[in-house]
């Protein structure tokens, strides 16, 4: 059975990225890796073993451009109300908190923000099959 174990984003400076994601989700630098061209940190938080690899290629000076591929990597936390107040007082600007509904009930209770590169980034309050 396959384990999914990290995703990978291309970063263009890495200070501003793990200043972001520790704020954001308390993710910390599990390991970090420097070669040449490139450096490869990986992210982790202790309430889980999936990482968040950040690649930042030495030369780039252009910020990525992302795309119509990528989707969004999602979180979920204990308190959606709670973190989307934490994120706005750490001056992050999360998107409005919206809920889905399906046959008359929630399916789920979310919130965007966009990482320093544009990442999308999907909170979403635990429940049903989002835990």
């Amino acid at each position: 059975m396959a384990k999914a174990i990290h995703m990978m984003i291309r970063v263009l400076e890495e200070q501003r990225s793990l200043a972001f994601y520790e704020t954001a989700f308390g993710l910390t630098v599990a390991d970090r890796f420097a070669f040449d061209g490139f450096t490869l940190v990986y992210l982790r938080s202790a309430a889980a073993d999936f990482e968040v690899e950040l690649t930042i290629n030495h030369d780039r000076k252009e910020p990525y451009a992302l795309g119509d591929g990528y989707g969004h990597v999602a979180f979920a936390v204990e308190d959606l109300d709670a973190e989307h107040a934490r994120l706005v007082q750490a001056g992050l600007s999360p998107n409005p908190i919206k809920e889905f509904q399906r046959d008359g009930a929630l399916l789920a209770r979310f919130f965007f923000i966009q990482d320093p590169d544009g990442y999308k980034i999907e909170v979403l309050q635990k429940h049903g099959r989002y835990r």
